[in-house]
């Protein structure tokens, strides 16, 4: 018995690649993988829906290097896909891994958004409140666990530039939203300005918030996290009302 996909499943995965593509800025590749029979398809039923996405640049210009997505036993309208369109009859949850590089995260540093935050933000230094120009910001994700973070700081009233340093541990916030950054240390660097440091932190935490990973109809709510050198690993629970239509 062949285990390639039938004409049904064939017409599903294309209306749901091309649904998730339109909420995308780019992607380099993106599957899914829908299983069912025709049988099952006729009465709306799906055994399992499987979403393999590299390269996925969401909003705020952050980039996702690896996305894996499954849920199984999923309802759907089956007149719905007459209108190229995938509705579900009922939510469905089901599991999720996001894959960051040390590049995916610096490119979101290096944002406009994540700069034009920084910017807003007048810190105290020496006594003196001074706004803030990022010149460059480097994130390295280290062994045992650890993020390091390096930035280059004009103080624009004073015009020096600063540098920033500190390694911290990354860790799932109570929510399952976000990641905190814990036991957060400076090394042989000195702290510029308390203010600074909690606004990269921040910025740090913002970048890593899983609700910059949610697609239209789609949630995820983060259960643990590993830190390895050069990349971040997310597991996620996933909570689909809805797969994205073109």
């Amino acid at each position: 018995m062949s285990d390639s996909p039938g004409l049904g499943e064939q017409a599903l995965n294309k209306v749901a690649e091309i649904g998730l593509s339109s909420q995308l800025d780019e992607v380099d590749n993106l599957d899914v993988d829908i299983k069912t029979d025709p049988l099952k398809l006729l009465t709306g039923q799906l055994d399992a829906v499987t979403i393999a996405g590299e390269g996925l640049v969401m909003q705020k210009d952050l980039r996702i290097d690896e996305l894996q997505m499954q849920v199984n036993n999923v309802a759907i309208n089956p007149l719905s896909v007459t209108f190229g369109k995938i509705e579900l009859t009922q939510p469905t949850e089901g599991n999720a891994r996001v894959v960051l590089t040390e590049g995916d995260i610096n490119r979101a540093f290096n944002s406009d958004y994540v700069r034009s935050q920084l910017q807003s933000l007048k810190i105290q230094v020496n006594g003196q409140s001074m706004r803030i120009d990022p010149q460059h910001i480097n994130c390295a994700l280290l062994r045992k666990g650890k993020l390091a973070l390096n930035a280059s700081i004009l103080l624009k009233e004073s015009g020096e530039t600063k540098q920033a340093a500190f390694s911290a541990v990354p860790r799932v916030s109570a929510n399952g939203q976000s990641v905190s950054l814990e036991n957060v240390e400076f090394g042989e660097s000195e702290e510029i300005s308390p203010e600074l440091t909690k606004a990269l932190v921040d910025a740090t935490s913002e970048i890593l918030n899983l609700s910059n990973f949610d697609l239209q109809g789609m949630s995820l709510q983060l259960k643990q996290l590993e830190v390895e050198t050069g990349k971040i690993t997310l597991q996620a629970s996933a909570y689909v009302e809805q797969i994205p239509s073109a």
